[in-house]
């Protein structure tokens, strides 16, 4: 079999951003549809057949029986964070593949079809909403409010979709993609330091931490900065960073919680200008979903308190949320029991991080695999996996493939 990191070279550098380092892959993009067609000449080099679904969604099909429902399904995402690392998406599709040549080495005959799959705008880095393919999959998602989506651009999410060949108008729940799935198995890098302060290369996952996106509006006046004086001013600006900060005491003051602003929007963005609106981007997760949802009440109760007192006004407005999920059960026990013959003691980890398997939890057992970080950063160019561990990652997942097939 080609090593992963063979795999993931040749695509080392598409969509490389220089002025923020590490990647911009954002979801049809050029950046995007490169990697795109990469895995469809990857997956017809295997003898996959390739195709594309109505939400955008590439299935590589290994096909053992005329019907392809119940299959099993693994795959990951291809997209990125601003700036992201060259890990996150691209390993769990990288291996996926290699997990193909090695089942072919093996010799194994599936007893059930087999696809690798791509899944499109799992990072929401462009639209703003995480695991967007899988939502619209599943029908979690009001495909007319996806239709309307837009980037910072003013370019809506129907537009872009029309742009990359997919029709918008057919956007939605796929019953005939949800019937395929059979079960659904993700690799990914682990996203912390789980694995390294185990010394570990593999994990199970257990859980998927509850989480959430708003958009956070603090309107002000806007006005000259030579000739408004300090106390006649409403600037939105000061209500904004006052509540960066109150998120991080709020946060810090709630066991197990997370609150991130990870995006500050002024509005028009003058140097010279008094902002008229300030839009911050709040990222708030907790295991428990009445803890996160109480955490989040007392964010938007601080904000509109910060904004009041300065003459402004806060709105929050939601763009996207999941509940904290349990991944199945019994193919969990089928991974732990997969992963004893290669990696005995491979331990089962919670994530704090969102993915397609948490969203496909709904419709299907699904489980996750994670693979050694050893920098433990990611979303970040620093994020980072051993050759050797990418590697152990391919055959524990074809490992698991193998039983499950």
């Amino acid at each position: 079999m080609q090593t992963v990191s063979s795999v993931l070279d040749a695509i080392s550098d598409i969509g490389r951003d220089t002025a923020r380092g590490g990647y911009s892959r954002g979801v049809h993009t050029p950046a995007e549809r490169s990697l795109r067609e990469w895995f469809a000449a990857e997956a017809h080099a295997r003898g996959l057949a390739v195709e594309t679904d109505r939400n955008g969604i590439l299935w590589a099909w290994w096909d053992a029986t005329a019907s392809r429902d119940g299959a099993l399904v693994t795959g990951s995402h291809l997209d990125s964070v601003p700036g992201g690392g060259a890990y996150d998406g691209p390993l769990g599709v990288a291996s996926a593949l290699a997990a193909v040549d090695l089942l072919r080495e093996r010799g194994v005959t599936p007893q059930r079809s087999l696809a690798v799959t791509v899944f499109p705008e799992e990072e929401g880095s462009r639209f703003g909403v995480s695991c967007l393919g899988s939502r619209l999959l599943t029908g979690s998602i009001d495909p007319d409010a996806v239709r309307a989506l837009t980037d910072d651009d003013g370019t809506t999410f129907a537009e872009a979709s029309a742009r990359a060949g997919i029709d918008p108008a057919h956007l939605g729940r796929d019953e005939e993609a949800v019937r395929r799935i059979g079960d659904f198995v993700e690799l990914h890098v682990e996203q912390g330091r789980g694995l390294i302060d185990l010394d570990s290369a593999i994990a199970v996952g257990s859980t998927m931490l509850g989480h959430g996106r708003w958009r956070l509006s603090i309107s002000g006046q806007g006005n000259h900065a030579g000739t408004t004086l300090m106390a006649d001013r409403a600037d939105p600006m000061i209500a904004a960073a006052q509540v960066v900060l109150a998120v991080r005491k709020l946060a810090s003051e709630q066991d197990g919680a997370r609150a991130t602003v990870g995006r500050l929007t002024p509005v028009p963005g003058g140097t010279n200008v008094i902002a008229s609106r300030v839009d911050l981007w709040l990222d708030v997760r907790h295991e428990d979903d009445a803890v996160k949802a109480a955490l989040l009440e007392r964010i938007h109760g601080q904000a509109q308190r910060i904004s009041a007192f300065e003459g402004c006004r806060a709105t929050l407005t939601e763009e996207s949320t999941s509940g904290t999920v349990h991944f199945d059960g019994a193919l969990r026990r089928t991974l732990g029991n997969s992963l004893a013959r290669s990696f005995p003691g491979a331990p089962t980890l919670p994530t704090g991080a969102g993915h397609d398997a948490g969203i496909l939890a709904a419709v299907a057992p699904t489980a996750m695999l994670f693979v050694r970080n050893p920098t433990g950063i990611s979303h970040s160019p620093e994020e980072f996996v051993e050759r050797e561990d990418a590697d152990a990652g391919a055959v524990a997942l074809a490992d698991v493939l193998e039983d499950l097939l």
